[in-house]
């Protein structure tokens, strides 16, 4: 098994959600924070033949950058064989899958589709540039006066600075709200559905990923 480019860049992304991932047999990733509030899932190009848990994924995906074109093979009972030519290999053991945090095995879904809107990626870099730049915790997807805007701000904060940015137009009223610690975005733009109880979905095409985000408690609609 060979990891792709775009494969190599889904998990390092990954490796912000969980540092551990349960791998499954067949062509689809899936993780879930500790806390069990951003989900991720994608389908990738490789078939992953069997199922096999790895507690470090970070450690795991340096020590295949180690080799310019890797072969992995994940055939024995308890490790994957790293090989590059016939000199060069690693042995890197699979983790008890019981240890590590796993998604359910239920497939994820919007329990409503309230509000959509397109994120593209020049707005995303500057959601979270601002954030880091006015050191501001929080983000908003409101609906008011016929447009829908993302807001950086700090909630706790009367006098909070604040960045924001129009993405589309409606004709509802909401406030939906993020924590931005929890916006593990992989970098571009993104088809955003958000429901009323209070679950967000972000669709990239590129990647052909999935997050599913938990808002906030105070969030409201209507």
């Amino acid at each position: 098994m060979k990891l792709s480019e775009k494969t190599f860049k889904i998990l390092q992304n990954f490796t912000s959600i969980n540092m551990s991932l349960s791998f499954k047999e067949g062509r689809k990733v899936r993780t879930i924070s500790p806390m069990q509030n951003v989900y991720a899932e994608a389908e990738i190009e490789e078939y992953i033949p069997k199922d096999f848990a790895v507690y470090d994924l970070p450690q795991f995906l340096n020590t295949v950058s180690l080799y310019k074109d890797p072969d992995i093979d994940v055939s024995e009972d308890n490790y994957a064989s790293i090989r590059e030519g016939k000199n060069q290999r690693s042995k890197y053991f699979f983790s008890d899958p019981s240890v590590i945090i796993k998604p359910p095995e239920k497939e994820m879904q919007l329990p409503s589709k309230d509000v959509c809107f397109i994120l593209e990626e020049a707005q995303l870099q500057k959601i979270l540039k601002s954030s880091a730049i006015l050191g501001l915790p929080d983000l908003s997807a409101v609906g008011e006066a016929g447009v829908t805007k993302l807001v950086v701000s700090d909630r706790k904060n009367d006098t909070s600075n604040e960045f924001a940015i129009v993405v589309g137009q409606t004709d509802k009223e909401f406030c939906f709200n993020f924590k931005i610690e929890n916006i593990k975005l992989i970098p571009g733009s993104y088809q955003v559905v958000i429901s009323e109880k209070k679950l967000a979905r972000f669709y990239n095409e590129r990647y052909n990923i999935t997050y599913f985000l938990a808002l906030e408690p105070d969030s409201t609609y209507g």
